[in-house]
């Protein structure tokens, strides 16, 4: 059980109501990471408060509507996944960094520059983050500031989410192999020819072209037919 005085508040509004618990931040943030931990670990007090710093416990009735459950590891953690936990300066900068470098490489991943139809390296995306001084929030996912974030980036660099479109030819010798690596990916059309070949229509984020374009060779020995059906703009 965490020390009294080394807890912090982990807050959930709810139906005009305040529940708080007194949590170990550390332990918080692996639970809200989605790891087992040990709930006497994580308390300090076994209690949900109206207001832990004047000590006002919260009612059974409250709890019951809210949670449908008074179990305190139960409410734990859905106030802890769901509401507000405090946290050190430290554990901010730290959630914030790894925050930025999941946002840096989705970007990477999925966008394209449109002029060149041609990924952006992480480098380069991070280096447009530092220029247009974008603020990370640690606490929102990464999918809710993507869409932010291009806005500002496309003020400096050619960027695009679009996705590319691919139609592919596999002779028969390499269809199989091919057939299990290409279902990984987004197949909008698939069929297969009388002598054994097979042609599918694939679409994929710009940023895994090389990636794709890599293994598929190296499955059929090169020996594949590809053509870029759409020009992203």
């Amino acid at each position: 059980m965490v020390k009294l005085e080394e807890a912090v508040i982990a807050r959930l509004e709810h139906s005009g109501e305040k529940f708080e618990i007194l949590v170990d931040p550390n332990l918080a943030m692996k639970l809200r990471k989605g790891d087992r931990i040990s709930f006497n670990d994580l308390l300090a007090i076994d209690s949900v408060f109206k207001d832990a710093n004047k000590g006002t416990v919260q009612g059974a009735e409250a709890l019951n509507k809210v949670f449908g459950t008074t179990r305190i590891e139960e409410i734990a953690e859905k106030i802890i996944k769901s509401g507000q936990v405090q946290l050190t300066t430290e554990q901010r900068r730290e959630l914030r960094e790894q925050k930025r470098k999941e946002i840096i490489q989705m970007i990477a991943k999925n966008a394209m520059n449109p002029q060149t139809n041609s990924p952006h390296p992480p480098q380069r995306i991070e280096n447009a983050l530092n220029e247009v001084k974008f603020h990370i929030d640690e606490f929102k996912s990464v999918e809710e500031q993507v869409t932010e974030i291009l806005k500002e980036l496309k003020k400096i660099i050619p960027i695009s989410f679009e996705k590319l479109k691919i139609a592919i030819k596999v002779p028969a010798e390499h269809s199989g192999k091919a057939s299990a690596m290409l279902h990984k990916y987004e197949l909008k059309k698939e069929e297969w020819g009388n002598d054994g070949s097979l042609m599918v229509l694939v679409e994929l984020p710009a940023g895994m072209r090389a990636e794709f374009l890599n293994e598929l060779n190296h499955l059929t020995h090169g020996n594949v037919e590809t053509k870029f059906l759409e020009n992203q703009k």
